[in-house]
C-alpha cells in the first residue's frame, strides 16, 4: 500500500507544480451613477489584463471586477478604471468612500471615451476640492515604466483632432488619479477590428500604456 501510495505521489507532483496559481488580485471598472456608460468597452480591460499578465508578470484575475462607489470593496482593489460618455454624478457619501480609497493607496484611471470631460471635473471637485487636475510632464513616471513614452499619450482616435494629455491628481505628492483626455486610451485596448480604423501598432501602443498605468499602481509609494 505505501509503494502504491508512492506512486499516486509520484504522478501527482507534476500536475500539481504546473497548475496556475490563483490570481493575485483584480482590478475593477467603476460602476457609477448618473446615468452615463459606465460599462461602455466591454473588452478593453480583460484584454488589458492579458497583456499585464505577459508583459509585466502579473498574476491579474483574467475577468475584471465591477465595484460601485460606495461599496466597501473599493478599498481592496489596486486599481480601478473609469469610462464612459456621458453624464456622471457622485452622491457625497460616494465621494467621501473613493476620496478614503485614493487617500489610502488607491489609484484612479479616468478615461474620457469622449463627452465625459465636463461631467467628470467637477465630479471630482466633490472628491478633492483642494486638488486641480494639472497635465503631467512628459518626464513624469507614468510614462516611463515598463514601457517609454518620451512623448506623452498615444492617439488612438482623433474626434476633435486635439492632442492627446494626461492630467493628474496629486495629493501629498502622490499621483492618485491619471485622467486621459482627447486619447480614447480604452478604445485602444478593445479587441481588434472592434474600430476599423484602429491598427495593430495603435492596439499595442494603448496596451503597453495602460500596462504603465497598471505598473505605477502597483508599485507606487
Amino acid at each position: 500500500m505505501l509503494r502504491f501510495l508512492s506512486f499516486l505521489l509520484l504522478l501527482t507532483l507534476p500536475l500539481l507544480a504546473a497548475a496556475p496559481a490563483a490570481p493575485s488580485f483584480h482590478i475593477a471598472k467603476l460602476h457609477y451613477g448618473g446615468g452615463g456608460d459606465w460599462y461602455a468597452n466591454k473588452t478593453s480591460l480583460p484584454n488589458l489584463i492579458k497583456f499585464c499578465n505577459q508583459a509585466l508578470k502579473t498574476n491579474i484575475a483574467p475577468e475584471e471586477a465591477t465595484v460601485e462607489l460606495d461599496s466597501p470593496e473599493l478599498l481592496t482593489y489596486p486599481f480601478v478604471h473609469m469610462t464612459g460618455h456621458g453624464n456622471v454624478l457622485f452622491t457625497e457619501a460616494e465621494a467621501r468612500n473613493l476620496r478614503r480609497y485614493l487617500i489610502g493607496g488607491g489609484f484612479l484611471h479616468i478615461d474620457d471615451n469622449y463627452g465625459l470631460d465636463k461631467f467628470i471635473r467637477p465630479e471630482m471637485k466633490k472628491v478633492f476640492p483642494e486638488l486641480e487636475f494639472v497635465e503631467l510632464p512628459f518626464s513624469h513616471p507614468v510614462y516611463h515604466q515598463k514601457f517609454a513614452f518620451p512623448r506623452g499619450l498615444p492617439k488612438v482616435h482623433e474626434h476633435d483632432g486635439k492632442r492627446p494629455q494626461g492630467f493628474g491628481l496629486l495629493y501629498k505628492g502622490r499621483l492618485v488619479c491619471f485622467y486621459t483626455y482627447e486619447c480614447d486610451l480604452g478604445n485602444g485596448w478593445e479587441d481588434l477590428g472592434t474600430y476599423p480604423e484602429d491598427t495593430p501598432a495603435t492596439h499595442e501602443a494603448a496596451l503597453k500604456m495602460g500596462a504603465n498605468l497598471v505598473a505605477y499602481a502597483l508599485t507606487q509609494d
